[in-house]
């Protein structure tokens, strides 16, 4: 790894005192050949150096830019520590680095050497937020508000809190007292935290192995049954045949009951076709009445 000469480093921690101390900035900056490979303790001094000098240029200047510029590199060792603490969220480290280091660019853009605090005081909550907004805008299966998305962390933190004292299935309620929120917004909560996360209907069901693959997912998913329905209206026309009279009870059964022909029933009751035409037609709108009054 190559680092600057100590005689730089050295001169250039003799100017990193902050504007407060009435110290100017430097002119003379020390040559980085490659800022990427500079050892951490000595990219924290230079960084001192490289700010002082960044806040006395003129922004769009071409010195500005290489100075910015050299700044991002010396210190992409911040937004890989911060990354580090995400490491268990999967394949997405090469999207976190990039994310880490737009929230590096900020904290550079918006640091005040006068107030003579660390650069890394700044940076990483920068980096670590840039990263968390990530994460919040772009993983959830289902888009869900803001404030959706935020509950689902206050609920997953106050169930920790709450098992960590004996309330091993916290509910509803314990939750709202717990966060000292309405029930209904924890009962939101919970239905958006359901977006969060979503498989693919179409992936194999596995028996006992990978290598046991015994269907999909959507194979084995229920629908509704058409039948269901009609067995509710069965059940609420009963009471309504009930108190209809033989020959209707008659007409119906025959028609709809036999699957006769009206020229059939006709037949069989001694009516013309026309005759038990008008009268099914009748009791049909009867019962039709009679249940939508019911509903």
């Amino acid at each position: 790894m190559t680092t600057p000469s100590t005689t730089t480093v050295g001169a250039a921690q003799e100017t990193t005192t902050s504007k407060a101390c009435a110290v100017p900035a430097p002119t003379v900056l020390p040559h980085i050949q490659d800022p990427r490979r500079i050892a951490p303790a000595d990219a924290r001094e230079l960084t001192k150096v490289f700010l002082l000098r960044l806040d006395a240029l003129e922004e769009g200047t071409h010195e500005y830019q290489y100075v910015r510029n050299t700044l991002i590199e010396m210190n992409l060792t911040l937004v890989r520590y911060a990354v580090r603490r995400f490491s268990s969220r999967g394949d997405t480290t090469e999207d976190m680095l990039q994310v880490g280091t737009i929230g590096l660019i900020k904290a550079i853009d918006r640091y005040d050497v006068s107030r003579g605090v660390e650069f890394t005081t700044l940076a990483i909550p920068y980096i670590q937020g840039e990263i968390k907004r990530f994460f919040r805008d772009t993983t959830w299966s289902v888009r869900v508000p803001r404030r959706m998305q935020e509950m689902r962390i206050d609920l997953a933190r106050a169930r920790e809190q709450l098992e960590s004292q004996g309330i091993h299935e916290p509910s509803v309620a314990d939750l709202a007292a717990h966060l000292d929120v309405d029930e209904a917004a924890v009962a939101e909560g919970l239905v958006a935290a359901n977006g969060y996360d979503s498989d693919s209907i179409d992936r194999p069901i596995h028996a006992s192995g990978p290598q046991q693959q015994t269907g999909l997912v959507a194979d084995v998913i229920g629908s509704e049954d058409p039948a269901l329905a009609l067995a509710e209206d069965i059940q609420a026309l009963k009471p309504h045949l009930a108190e209809l009279d033989a020959r209707d009870r008659t007409l119906l059964e025959l028609r709809f009951g036999a699957e006769m022909t009206q020229a059939e029933i006709g037949k069989e009751l001694g009516l013309s076709q026309m005759h038990v035409s008008r009268l099914i037609t009748r009791v049909c709108a009867h019962l039709r009445d009679e249940m939508l009054a019911t509903d």
